[in-house]
């Protein structure tokens, strides 16, 4: 129909009309009428066709239907139509052209008319009512489609919280699960770690038996033994030697793995003192000069991070640029979490204490960055600098137990930096968390 939004055509288009009359010519005359509003038209010429097309077809908007027709009438047929429940929703306009009969009027209402309209149709009122009835016909299906989605959108959501529910149940019990191999991956490490105490710890005293019954079989024997035969004595000395520095460094990195010492508020200062008086003369051996910024106080295990100093400084002295004495800067930094690299985001809002000890030695390539704190890791062979690569691996754990992070930037002879990030309070324990996430699934 022109002039009609393509919303209200797509609506006329279902809008369905059974015309039932014994007249042709009144069956052509109300078509006629009706047919430029769009409405889709059948015809039945009598009460019983009315029904054989109403046993195949249920969405008609509306009736319209002759009282007087012959075999049956138009409300023995209404009573026949809505005996069915699903015929009853279609409104039926009775039309009659009888004035005075309100019998008959009452009647059409009894059988579930809605209207009457009466003989000769008058065109205008015609068109007006079924538009009004078209008009429901199509609110009526807006509002059950918007039902329909509405209770589409619901099931989708209802599948979507059930879901949901189960995937947090799911990562709540992961997360337990994870928790619970934590616990035993620690008390395996613990495990590992008493092995690692107690047999380097036995290992010392034959070990020292090797050293000294071998020196004292040199000294004893020296000028009876030829140069190849002093020469594998040497040998023993040294690779005891070795072997001796490994095992305290073993030990070490043990202690530092195990150790509970209490947290107090210590003196950057002093501490950093107390490590270079006991490093002076390898200081003043390779004519070293250290610059030591103001420190903070803050709340660590003075002990680990005296060792974790003392093997930075060891480090810097010890892997300097030939014919340059090495160079080291101390100095400190207070910075938010979200300023240090790697870090999860739920810290990003904590306050750390970044302490960075740079030199200027030989350096390494940025990409051993990570590597350098892995046990026994080593970058140079033992020929060009001594070390059992252990000492950076004391310094992550060490800054581990304190709940912190050790990082080092670098290049190859431009120096390195170590940073260590210390938090200004601790984090949740694994006990705390486990119960907050049983919490958690309890309340799924």
């Amino acid at each position: 129909m022109k002039g009609v939004t393509d919303e209200y055509i797509s609506a006329d288009s279902r809008i369905k009309i059974l015309v039932v009359d014994d007249r042709e010519d009144n069956l052509f005359s109300i078509e006629t009428i009706l047919e430029r509003d769009g409405y889709n038209i059948t015809k039945a010429n009598s009460g019983r066709a009315a029904l054989k097309i109403l046993l195949k077809e249920h969405d008609f908007t509306l009736i319209l239907m002759d009282v007087v027709m012959p075999d049956l009438n138009g409300f023995e047929t209404a009573t026949l139509i809505y005996e069915r429940d699903i015929l009853k929703h279609i409104p039926i306009i009775f039309i009659t052209a009888n004035d005075s009969d309100e019998d008959n009027i009452f009647k059409g209402y009894q059988m579930g008319g809605v209207d009457y309209i009466r003989k000769p149709i008058n065109q205008e009122l015609l068109r007006a009512k079924v538009s009004v009835f078209a008009e429901l016909y199509k609110k009526n299906h807006q509002l059950i489609d918007q039902e329909q989605k509405l209770m589409a959108a619901n099931r989708r959501l209802e599948k979507e919280i059930r879901e949901r529910k189960i995937s947090e149940s799911k990562v709540i019990d992961l997360n337990i699960q994870l928790l619970e191999n934590i616990k035993q991956l620690q008390t395996t490490n613990e495990e590992l770690e008493r092995f690692a105490y107690v047999a380097s710890h036995d290992l010392q005293e034959p070990l020292r038996k090797i050293i000294l019954f071998t020196d004292r079989l040199g000294a004893k024997y020296k000028g009876h033994f030829a140069d190849d035969d002093w020469n594998f004595i040497d040998r023993i000395l040294k690779a005891s030697e070795r072997m001796q520095t490994l095992i305290k460094n073993i030990l070490t990195f043990s202690r530092a793995t195990s150790a509970t010492d209490a947290f107090e508020d210590t003196d950057l200062n002093m501490l950093i003192d107390g490590v270079l008086s006991d490093l002076e003369i390898s200081i003043e051996q390779t004519g070293a000069s250290i610059r030591v910024e103001p420190l903070p106080i803050i709340s660590i295990m003075p002990e680990q991070f005296r060792q974790l100093f003392q093997n930075l400084i060891i480090n810097a002295l010890k892997f300097t640029r030939e014919n340059t004495p090495p160079e080291i800067h101390i100095y400190s930094e207070t910075v938010k979490g979200f300023q240090i690299s790697g870090i999860d985001e739920t810290l990003f809002n904590n306050d750390f204490c970044n302490i960075h000890v740079s030199d200027n030695g030989i350096g390494f390539e940025p990409k051993y960055s990570n590597e350098i704190f892995t046990l026994f890791k080593r970058l140079h062979s033992k020929d060009q600098f001594e070390g059992t690569g252990i000492g950076l691996s004391i310094c992550k754990k060490i800054v581990e137990k304190h709940n912190g992070f050790i990082t080092a930037k670098s290049e190859v002879g431009q120096g390195t930096t170590f940073t260590i990030s210390v938090p200004s309070n601790l984090t949740a324990s694994v006990p705390d968390i486990e119960q907050q996430l049983v919490g958690e699934r309890k309340n799924l």
